[in-house]
């Protein structure tokens, strides 16, 4: 073998042990990823189960502490796995805190079990969580008077029936039970209850709004939401803006949901159509009054001129939510939100008034968590209607142009069964 023939076979082997050598450091390098991910998993693991065991604890200062981590460790991620298993006994030991604990302790377990929820997705398990929080976070709503413990509670009470629910009849339940926080005259106790403080009032304005999103404008008597509208277009005139900003919202998806200018379906009878016709009339003139007024309102706040000491943020986010108002009356154009959420994955993108609804709420209850959930949350895909693809790149995969679009989400729709639950599919409810 010649010099040039010995050279080459020595780079040969050379280049070879260099293959193999960087094999194996990829290997050892992958290996050792592997076993760091699984060790996190399992300290995870270990320490949301320690906070569990201390939520069986006397003291309730360890028992908020315990809620405290489990909220902030589902906040920052999507811990579908670790509750398959574990959601009902989590779920009884959040609600005892709710019934026995102190108001810090109900605010802790009712951000707990929101999230419980989020990561849980809709479903049967998500249904129960449902059926077991219902009552209690209704009666933790009356008793007392903590300010942030009524907020978390009813912010839960929508997340848990919002995807919970298989009918229109569950979702009433709860619609009815918020609105007797914004409205108290509609409750049972008239007497004896006062008005909101404007924090409590506008954050139950802004539970039942998300909430109501759930229903398409196929599925309303207008007659039955005469009075809600007439009374949100009077706090469009409260002295707090956050309360402004909360009703406006909320009127925003009546005009989205063709509420003012819906007419009725007539019945069989030729009594019924006359008492029909008369009933219509009225109501037509009345819805119509109401929107010349709220869009009178609404063009004055989105235009308002701020003072010395004024919150300019707060200012502001008045001024371009009755901006968007008036600009969606009188064209029809929904508005649109791209949130970014990372710079591979992309936009997430929402195109009705209910949709930016679903946005704000869920952004505020998730705070921080947020972006990680709506990367790796399911739950978060359906409602907003997009997916990951190949590229990892989220897109949407159709704009909804309505928010009577049944098909909203399909995951979280379940047709809400509403021909069984009301004569002719109808809200027939009224807040009075």
């Amino acid at each position: 073998m010649g010099k040039g023939s010995r050279r080459k076979a020595a780079a040969d082997q050379s280049d070879s042990s260099d293959v193999e050598s960087m094999s194996s450091v990829s290997t050892t390098f992958s290996e050792l990823t592997m076993a760091n991910e699984t060790e996190h998993v399992n300290s995870l693991d270990f320490q949301l189960e320690k906070y569990i065991d201390a939520l069986y604890e006397k003291r309730g200062s360890v028992r908020e502490t315990a809620l405290l981590g489990l909220a902030e460790a589902f906040e920052g991620q999507v811990l579908l796995p670790f509750i398959e298993n574990k959601f009902v006994t989590l779920l009884h030991q959040y609600l005892s805190s709710i019934k026995k604990g102190s108001a810090k302790e109900a605010c802790l377990a009712s951000r707990t079990i929101g999230l419980l929820a989020i990561t849980i997705g809709a479903g049967n398990s998500a249904h129960e969580i449902m059926e077991e929080s219902i009552s209690p976070l209704s009666q933790a709503l009356v008793s007392g008077s903590d300010k942030t413990k009524k907020k978390s509670v009813m912010d839960c009470l929508a997340l848990v029936t919002f995807i919970g629910a298989n009918d229109l009849a569950e979702t009433e339940t709860s619609l009815k039970t918020i609105w007797q926080v914004i409205y108290p005259k509609s409750g049972p106790n008239v007497g004896s209850i006062k008005k909101p403080d404007s924090a409590v009032l506008s954050s139950a304005i802004s539970a039942w709004s998300f909430l109501l999103t759930t229903i398409g404008s196929w599925r309303i008597n207008p007659d039955s939401w005469k009075e809600s509208i007439s009374f949100l277009s009077n706090l469009l005139e409260d002295s707090d803006r956050s309360v402004r900003i909360a009703a406006g919202e909320a009127l925003g998806l009546f005009f989205e949901l063709g509420i003012f200018d819906m007419n009725f379906q007539k019945e069989g009878t030729n009594i019924d159509k006359l008492e029909h016709e008369i009933s219509k009339h009225g109501t037509f003139h009345h819805l119509q009054g109401l929107k010349a007024k709220i869009l009178a309102r609404a063009s004055d706040l989105s235009t308002e001129a701020g003072g010395k000491g004024t919150d300019k943020k707060n200012l502001n986010d008045q001024r371009d939510l009755f901006q968007k108002l008036l600009d969606f009356v009188e064209t029809g154009e929904c508005p649109e939100t791209l949130l970014k959420i990372s710079s591979k994955q992309g936009f997430l993108m929402t195109s009705t008034w209910a949709q930016m609804i679903q946005l704000n709420f869920l952004k505020g209850f998730l705070g921080k968590g947020f972006l990680k959930h709506a990367q790796d949350n399911e739950l978060l895909h359906d409602i907003f209607d997009f997916e990951q693809d190949r590229t990892g790149i989220l897109s949407t995969k159709e704009k909804i142009s309505r928010a009577d679009d049944k098909g909203w989400t399909q995951k979280m729709n379940k047709d809400r069964k509403l021909a069984q639950a009301r004569k002719q599919g109808h809200l027939i409810f009224e807040y009075e």
